[in-house]
């Protein structure tokens, strides 16, 4: 029997659950306070959205800047957490869709940027067609850790893939 999850736009009132777990992901890494979701909420060019399974818990969160004008348009996803949990139920794939399904309305090709030890998220994000571009040492604060920078290219064919399998109410996993 699969788990059925839900895909949402965040809201402020998700952000105590946000914060709670960018805590539980990433301790050694600065996790994002309130107030940084809260900024990146009110970014006009930001889209955030949650998981949230049957009973309405969120249990991911995913968010993403649509950058650059209608002749030269790109994306670069800011941040993908999944509750420990959930690790390896599908909700980070999903939520990956998503924002990839966003940016392919514009078109334009996608960056983010991945901890070099983080071989789960660097294999998702392989399996959705990024590259590693470039490496950033000391990336991420306090631990040092290095980041890869990946690119996916024109994304245009995701969003409408995501659409056709009707995707944007409800998925399962």
């Amino acid at each position: 029997m699969s788990a059925v999850y839900r895909i949402e736009p965040m809201t402020p009132a998700d952000i105590d659950r946000c914060v709670e777990l960018e805590h539980l992901l990433f301790p050694e890494d600065d996790p994002w306070q309130a107030v940084s979701f809260r900024s990146e909420l009110a970014g006009a060019h930001n889209r955030y959205i949650t998981a949230r399974d049957a009973d309405g818990v969120m249990v991911g969160y995913a968010g993403i800047a649509l950058l650059g004008d209608a002749a030269h348009p790109e994306a670069e996803v800011h941040t993908i957490g999944v509750d420990p949990d959930c690790h390896r139920g599908g909700i980070g794939t999903l939520l990956l869709e998503a924002l990839l399904a966003t940016a392919g309305e514009r078109g334009g090709p996608v960056f983010l940027e991945v901890r070099t030890d983080n071989a789960p998220a660097i294999a998702l994000y392989a399996k959705h067609g990024f590259h590693i571009i470039g490496l950033r040492k000391n990336y991420y604060h306090p631990s040092g850790a290095d980041a890869y920078t990946m690119r996916r290219p024109e994304l245009t064919a995701a969003a409408d893939e995501w659409a056709a399998r009707g995707r944007q109410d409800e998925v399962l996993s």
